[in-house]
């Protein structure tokens, strides 16, 4: 198992999920852009995701994903594992053809059992005890407006520009009047 970028942004993106999916499906728009993550980079990891069982997609309006099952069930160690196309198969076989080079089957045993200790640690981290932990960081989901149509979360909302200036000059010199 390797620990890279992809596995941190999906986790990430697999918390997002987690602390936004509550009242529905979760666009990858919304999560690219509250995470900052580039849409084509997540729908690739959703991919994998997706084939793995670990969330579920919704098509159309109101569409987006959503976790497979709950987070409680759903650890660390899945979502990396998912992810990561691991070359362990190929390492094995390469060592195997080394064969007589006794320093460097000590060497891979050591770093199979690193491999299965951070595994095993990864298996013990919950998808539902990091959302907790966001939580109390005061991390909190995007709420939406009632009955409005379903805005990318992170969207500034702009306010009408309203001109308070005189239009013309009769409307100056009515202003001027009242003024003074």
């Amino acid at each position: 198992m390797r620990l890279t970028t992809k596995g941190r942004f999906a986790v990430t993106a697999m918390i997002d999920i987690a602390l936004h999916g509550r009242s529905g499906p979760v666009t990858l728009a919304s999560i690219s852009l509250r995470q900052r993550v580039s849409l084509s980079y997540l729908e690739l990891l959703f991919g994998k995701l997706r084939r793995n069982d670990l969330v579920e997609s919704t098509r159309g309006p109101g569409g987006g994903s959503s976790l497979s099952r709950k987070a409680s069930l759903i650890t660390v160690a899945d979502i990396v594992l998912s992810i990561e196309d691991d070359g362990s198969e190929s390492t094995r076989q390469r060592g195997a053809n080394a064969a007589g080079d006794t320093g460097r089957c000590e060497v891979d045993e050591l770093w199979a059992s690193v491999n299965l200790r951070a595994v095993e640690f990864l298996k013990s981290i919950s998808l539902q005890s990091l959302v907790d932990e966001q939580k109390a960081k005061g991390v909190q989901a995007a709420t939406s407006v009632a009955g409005s149509k379903r805005a990318v979360v992170g969207t500034p909302v702009r306010k009408p520009f309203v001109v308070d200036a005189p239009n013309s000059v009769f409307a100056l010199g009515r202003r001027q009047q009242r003024a003074g």
